[in-house]
């Protein structure tokens, strides 16, 4: 599960360097921000529950 969770937060992460490095794709950053952060305090959460 952490490995799934850490996979996840690489991606998300990667959206956001595209999102700020294309111009135009501002939109990718910011949902890849949003995601990072959820993925992060949901695998926060479940690291604490198990």
């Amino acid at each position: 599960m952490l490995a799934l969770i850490g996979f996840l937060l690489v991606v998300w992460l990667v959206f956001v360097v595209l999102g700020f490095a294309v111009k135009g794709l501002l939109w990718l950053a910011i949902i890849g921000i949003v995601l990072f952060v959820g993925t992060a305090i949901w695998g926060w959460l479940k690291r604490k529950t198990a």
